[in-house]
């Protein structure tokens, strides 16, 4: 087991400044009452209730708090998200609170117990590093036993990822499950994301059940009183059996840990110890660091590279478990208002702004051009890759389209997006099955969200592989899954047919597999080749939840193969755009945020929020009002371009093909490019992607684009009905409802 220098022993001084910043601002904004009101103590071993009356209704405001957690369950894409007070977790005033938790928790015990009738419920519970999340599994699991539902956990309270929640959720064919998390969110982010009985997030159509029932028990206590139950700490109905390494690894053998890769990763790995006799050469060994950024995933991952006896390749970074992650993320400078002020970015390794705070410079400083970097995110969902390469290489870089941070005089870190390196990973996945013999025993299909790139479009397309587009969100792709699946068990011998997020219907052959399904924020699942089977014997093309753990494996086999043939991943992109003639090889994403989401003061957040999401819903509607139109046939597209040309004088619509609505945003189809633009459904946060042959080009449309702040331009009144305006957003949520209800 072998361990690098913690980020914090290379940034302590700093890292220590900030943590106090951001723990003296809590307590500072958090007032004395809510310090000392304890709405229930969790401490205590003993089955308990609490009554809830109209008086603590209002005392706690849970009118208002209702109102602000129905809205984001019915449009989350990840849970139910928000910030949390992280020192007293009891403060209502907050959208993710203890009392908050409960009230869900029994709202969701009673309609899964009225959907499951005479039938002993089992349900999990987990989630990974965040501040408070032992409290809010005490919570669901004894409120859950007070309800008669049996709930598995880890033992001795382990964090654990979200991957392996679902995959137990789906091969024990539990009734469902929640995980406590945020991903890469900011510190101050909590979630409870959950999970149905084949172990795929919510949709809204399901939330929205225990939203109703939420709403009658709020009802309930006004008219006269409602008791809110927790049971015992020990009873046996809270089980410590939730440990599914070794299946996992079975399930990975099955998939992506074949003979093939492994032998690759040992081929490596055989002449990395031929080199060691050679001390020169020591330092070009093949070693991968994983970055596990003070997240879940070094528990979860080192067992299993042990058991498939590839553990020598790593060197682990950031281990230790910590909510605030090493200070990744965090910086005294506010981006947006320019002040001296605490601000975190979150953990998305994408971001430029993140991966300068992880203290490279020092923590690399001797590894030589080609050293590896796997950079997971805390729940271990998401994965990003990075290496060290010669600053000689810069302009090899830059042509590519690939980022990089200064290490050095001589040295550069490239960091890839999960656009660049899903695409490396999925044509290396399909060379190895060709290699095994096994590619051609099933026909080959990607799911793919619309905002990804564009570039594994043309690669499926040159490659003979089939491509589903989904809205945005891991469920969305979870639901073409089941649809495969529902087919292919009740006509196993008939083709596989389809229908996209574009309306187009698609031929995936008969008995088709999955070769990959992923999206542009870094998440990504591949598909064995035999049908997976639960305990009871459900059956499924790929699992539920996207996989950081799973991606690990197709990407140290990647590197190893790289290592042996003395190849950079630059070099690799570079022969895959080259061999698959791939012209839209560039990709941008612009984050319009209207808010500083690390505000400490939940009033002035509140506020803040609330203006901002009238900002992002005035773009937002802008552009969802051009993509109904169009599909109304209220004008047509050089009216369009009018429009568009008009609102955004700077960019050129000349070569625009289309405008169309693909879910949750509006997709603008060009002859060399694309860009969408959606707003997030659970912040003030206008998102805009692209993916095109010209970087510069992929910057400028969805920088500008992304920024148009929604004024109705007289072409725009001229074209488009008023009443089409007013109505799109409830026009978009019906359209979105209806093709995941399809």
């Amino acid at each position: 087991m072998r361990k690098l220098t913690r980020s914090e022993d290379v940034r302590g001084k700093e890292i220590a400044l900030l943590k106090k910043e951001y723990l003296s601002s809590i307590e500072k904004n958090t007032p004395q009452e809510i310090k000392q009101n304890k709405i229930f103590d969790l401490s205590n071993p003993s089955a308990f209730k609490l009554r809830l009356t109209k008086e603590l209704v209002e005392k706690y405001n849970l009118r208002e708090w209702f109102l602000n957690y129905k809205k984001e369950v019915l449009v989350s894409t990840a849970g139910v998200r928000g910030t949390q007070n992280v020192l007293y977790p009891q403060d209502t005033r907050f959208r993710l609170n203890e009392l908050g938790v409960t009230l869900a928790t029994v709202a969701k015990a009673k309609v899964l117990k009225e959907t499951l009738k005479k039938k002993t419920i089992h349900k999990i519970c987990a989630g990974e590093v965040r501040y408070n999340t032992n409290e809010y599994i005490n919570i669901i699991t004894r409120v859950q036993s007070a309800e008669g539902i049996i709930t598995h956990t880890p033992a001795n309270k382990q964090k654990t990822s979200i991957w392996m929640t679902s995959f137990l959720t789906f091969m024990n064919d539990y009734d469902g499950g929640e995980y406590v998390t945020s991903s890469h969110a900011i510190s101050s982010k909590i979630a409870t994301k959950d999970l149905d009985s084949e172990g795929s997030q919510f949709t809204p159509l399901l939330s929205a059940k225990f939203v109703n029932k939420l709403q009658e028990i709020l009802d309930e206590a006004e008219k006269k009183g409602y008791d809110l139950e927790f049971s015992e700490n020990n009873t046996p109905m809270i089980m410590q059996d939730a440990d599914g390494t070794n299946s996992y690894v079975e399930y990975l053998r099955r998939g992506v840990a074949t003979n093939t890769n492994i032998k690759l990763i040992h081929a490596a790995l055989n002449q990395t110890n031929q080199k060691k006799i050679d001390q020169k050469n020591k330092k070009n060994n093949f070693e991968i660091m994983y970055e596990c950024l003070g997240g879940c995933m070094y528990d979860v991952m080192l067992p299993i590279m042990k058991k498939l006896e590839i553990e020598k390749t790593f060197i682990w970074n950031n281990t230790e478990c910590d909510p605030f992650f090493h200070g990744v993320g965090k910086t005294l400078l506010n981006p947006v208002t320019k002040k001296k002020e605490f601000f975190d970015y979150g953990c998305d390794t994408t971001m430029r702004e993140v991966v300068q705070t992880l203290g490279y410079e020092k923590l690399l400083a001797k590894k030589q051009a080609g050293y590896f970097i796997i950079m997971v995110d805390p729940d271990g969902d998401r994965i990003v890759l990075a290496q060290v390469e010669s600053a000689s290489r810069k302009k090899k870089l830059d042509a590519l389209g690939v980022e990089y941070i200064t290490l050095s005089k001589n040295k550069i870190l490239a960091y890839y997006t999960p656009n660049q390196a899903f695409l490396l990973i999925m044509n290396f996945h399909a060379k190895q099955l060709k290699e095994s013999g096994e590619w051609n025993t099933h026909p080959r299909f990607i799911i793919t969200t619309t905002a990804s790139s564009a570039s594994w479009r043309e690669w499926a397309k040159k490659t003979g592989v089939n491509v589903i587009c989904t809205p945005v969100g891991f469920k969305e792709i979870a639901s073409i899954m089941k649809k495969v699946e529902k087919q292919i068990t009740k006509h196993p011998k008939s083709n596989v047919v389809i229908k996209d997020v574009f309306g187009n219907k698609i031929n995936l052959g008969v008995e088709p597999r999955l070769l990959f399904a992923g999206e542009e924020s870094g998440g990504m699942i591949t598909g064995p080749e035999e049908l997976i089977n639960s305990k009871k014997g459900r059956c499924a093309i790929a699992m539920r939840e996207k996989s950081a753990g799973e991606a690990s494996i197709l990407v140290t086999a990647l590197a190893a193969k790289l290592y042996l043939e003395k190849k950079l991943l630059s070099d690799e992109l570079e022969i895959v755009f080259n061999e698959h003639a791939i012209n839209k090889r560039f990709d941008f994403r612009k984050d319009i945020r209207f808010y500083n989401e690390s505000e400490p003061n939940p009033t002035k957040l509140k506020e803040t929020m609330k203006q901002g999401e009238i900002q992002r819903d005035l773009t937002d509607n802008f552009f969802l009002s051009i993509a109904f139109a169009n599909h109304a046939k209220k004008i047509n597209l050089a009216e369009t371009k009018e429009i568009l040309g008009e609102a955004l004088p700077a960019l050129d619509f000349s070569n625009l093909l289309s405008a169309s609505f693909v879910g949750d945003g509006t997709y603008f189809e060009f002859t060399n490019k694309f860009v969408e633009i959606r707003k997030s459904g659970t912040d003030a946060i206008i998102k805009g992607y692209s993916a095109g042959e010209s970087k510069e080009d992929c910057i400028k449309y969805s920088d500008t684009i992304a920024s148009y702040p929604g004024t109705l331009t007289p072409k725009f009144k001229k074209y488009i009905p008023d009443k089409l305006y007013q109505t799109c957003q409830d026009v978009a949520h019906k359209i979105l409802l209806e093709f995941q209800d399809e």
